[in-house]
């Protein structure tokens, strides 16, 4: 897989082909056409892996009503667009930003996505931008709209920095929309029908126009409503590609009626996995199709794969001391830690997994692999895990390089150890770490990992993860095992 081979300055974020590879451009040097999004999770199938991101939840009011959206403010138990637990001003979101860039170094994208529109409430949202911009230049900023007023805020975005907008188009024929949308309050008027579906429809065709004619990466989301607008959304495909979008997410329907949605207390079904797949196989083209997507909550916290807003409430966050630019330093080093392992060579598929390998042992640094679901202690059992916490450990700090996701090797109490795919997924995971620490480690496994070159360690479940692999550390370091030699402190190349 190639991949940049520099982190981005903070004016700039792209990843753009040449004939050596590919290589960063500033953002005011890029044109649209084969640019592809270097740390974005929700624009890379790549990032989303390694890199994490944050909405701050600072735009409660929305210009248009969706059939399918039904916006709450103090919710914690949906997992879906609109839904926040907590409503924040501008000086909250900067806080819980800065809080959040601190105990979660891969954060590399601050987006504002609701719970409303962003440009129905544009003072709160550009304060919040501006701020970061200046307390966090090194964040990626994105913005999710609906698109009624990105038109005469398209200018203002781009002075503020922002590097990626997402546009949510669902049609582009007025009929269509008029299903979807029963409303839109634009220049003081409440329209409906398809009136207010066509005004919506051309200021969006606008705005993304516009942002691109400026050098913004427009994502494209589209909500696929069966019978409504399935059979549309190739169209709507081809016309966002010709004025400049570089990907199109679409996303099945969401319509519960405990969610309190139009389409969900009227029966509208949602999509099936063949039909989504169906839409998605019909509009491939030259824009990229993104699949990855989780639908989020607009206070989402986190890597795309495991929400952690709960831990980010602002009682929480006022209660955090923050160091900015130790912070700011800590997630640069850890962008770096993660380019240098996107750019050794993929392996063959057919590589042999396990065989002996020398663990990571550099000077006197030791790499291990900790299992954790609360990344305070080690708490994790090795078959439930989907997530491993790589720390590069010395005499004088613990330090937290990157997190590799893999398959979950346990899926109950009796399919536990007949997915032989996921143990050598995870085995390849950890291929430069010595040991790997969990609460729990079962016995196919434990022999799996020691035949690979990695120690298991289960003697200190329920421990904090610092206390213990300082422990670890220390009794390398009593046995010999650190012992410097030059066979084995040579940086393993895997």
């Amino acid at each position: 897989m190639a991949v940049a081979r520099l982190l981005p300055p903070p004016d700039s974020g792209w990843l753009t082909h040449d004939s050596g590879g590919i290589q960063m451009e500033p953002t005011h040097q890029l044109s649209t056409t084969g640019a592809t999004p270097a740390l974005h999770p929700c624009y890379s199938p790549d990032a989303h892996r390694h890199f994490a991101r944050l909405h701050l939840a600072v735009a409660p009011k929305c210009n248009i009503q969706c059939h399918y959206c039904n916006r709450k403010y103090h919710c914690s138990n949906e997992s879906r667009p609109g839904v926040v637990a907590e409503l924040l001003n501008p000086e909250q979101a900067v806080k819980k930003a800065l809080a959040v860039g601190a105990v979660i170094p891969h954060l590399a994208v601050v987006g504002i996505a609701g719970p409303g529109d962003p440009l129905a409430n544009p003072e709160p949202v550009f304060a919040t931008l501006r701020e970061l911009h200046t307390q966090a230049p090194d964040l990626l900023l994105c913005l999710s709209t609906n698109g009624l007023a990105l038109p005469e805020h398209a200018e203002a975005l781009v002075d503020q920095g922002i590097h990626h907008v997402t546009i949510t188009i669902n049609c582009v024929d007025p009929a269509i929309g008029a299903q979807i949308y029963p409303w839109i309050v634009w220049q003081g008027r409440r329209l409906r029908g398809q009136e207010a579906a066509a005004t919506l429809i051309s200021q969006q065709l606008r705005g993304l126009e516009l942002l691109t004619a400026r050098g913004v990466q427009v994502k494209i989301n589209s909500v696929l409503i069966p019978g409504i607008n399935d059979a549309h959304l190739p169209e709507v495909n081809r016309i966002v590609r010709e004025k400049g979008a570089i990907l199109h997410n679409i996303m099945p329907l969401i319509a519960r009626a405990e969610h309190g949605t139009h389409f969900g207390v009227t029966g509208q079904r949602e999509p099936s996995d063949e039909e989504l797949a169906a839409v998605r196989a019909a509009c491939e083209s030259n824009i990229g199709m993104m699949s990855h997507c989780q639908q989020c909550r607009a206070d989402a916290t986190g890597m795309l794969s495991v929400d952690r807003s709960g831990e980010f409430s602002m009682a929480k966050v006022e209660a955090m001391t923050i160091d900015p630019q130790v912070a700011m330093a800590k997630r640069e080093a850890v962008r770096a830690a993660i380019v240098r392992r996107l750019e050794q060579p993929s392996q063959p598929a057919s590589r042999p997994v396990v065989v002996p390998m020398r663990p990571q042992v550099t000077g006197r640094t030791l790499r291990m692999a900790v299992g954790s679901l609360n990344n305070q202690t080690i708490d994790a059992h090795f078959g439930h895990l989907r997530e491993l916490l790589i720390y590069d450990v010395s005499a004088s700090e613990t330090r937290l390089i990157e997190r590799r996701e893999i398959a979950r090797y346990c899926h109950g109490a009796t399919t536990c150890g007949d997915s032989e795919a996921a143990l050598e997924g995870a085995i390849r995971a950890l291929h430069d770490c010595a040991l790997l620490l969990c609460s729990r480690v079962g016995f196919t496994p434990w022999r799996a990992l020691e035949n690979a070159g990695i120690e298991p360690n289960s003697e200190h479940g329920g421990e904090l993860i610092n206390d213990a692999l300082q422990a670890v550390y220390l009794e390398w370091r009593a046995s010999g095992r650190l012992a410097e030699s030059p066979r084995l402190n040579q940086t393993m190349s895997a």
